[in-house]
């Protein structure tokens, strides 16, 4: 069975499953090792993708789609970081070398061994990582959100305090009309 697949070749790893896909958690230490493992043992040959996810009091969540395309089967390998530090896996899969840079810059994760960490979609003068929760939306200042709830869950209602984000001028300082 493919669950147990998994569990034998990565033994001090938190296992779910759905299907012929497995998550697997892994502690950030063995990030690499756990990707490389994934590829050369369990023939995961094809990379999928890689992102981030921000859990707030948590940290980040580190996600990649493994997957075997002869066998059909994959591996969602996941690792929660403290900082937004994690190793490279772009010499194991070199099609990460995108999605880690868009990590690196939607959400600040440095990925040590990386080639180059150059920017894809913001300008250069762009402050700030805009997936992190802790960033500041300019429509939220100049608008505030429409709906009866605030979006991101049945907390009920609750009232965010508004905030200004770096370069946006405060009420009546945007020039001339």
């Amino acid at each position: 069975m493919w669950t147990d697949e998994v569990a034998t070749a990565l033994p001090d790893a938190t296992l779910g499953s759905a299907e012929n896909r497995v998550v697997v958690d892994v502690d950030p230490s063995r990030w690499r090792v756990a990707v490389g493992i994934a590829r050369d043992v369990l023939g995961l040959n094809y990379f999928d993708w890689l992102s981030a996810v921000d859990e707030a009091e948590d940290g980040l969540r580190i996600v990649a789609h493994l997957w075997s395309v002869p066998d059909r089967r994959g591996v969602l390998l996941r690792s929660l970081i403290d900082g937004a530090t994690i190793e490279s896996i772009v010499d194991l899969y070199p099609g990460a070398d995108w999605h880690e840079r868009e990590t690196h810059e939607m959400f600040g994760v440095v990925f040590p061994g990386h080639p180059g960490l150059t920017p894809l979609l913001l300008a250069p003068e762009f402050e700030g990582h805009p997936l992190r929760k802790d960033f500041v939306l300019a429509s939220r200042v100049a608008k505030p959100w429409p709906g009866a709830k605030e979006p991101g869950g049945d907390h009920g209602p609750r009232k965010r305090q508004p905030m200004r984000p770096p370069g946006v001028p405060a009420d009546g300082e945007w020039g001339p009309a």
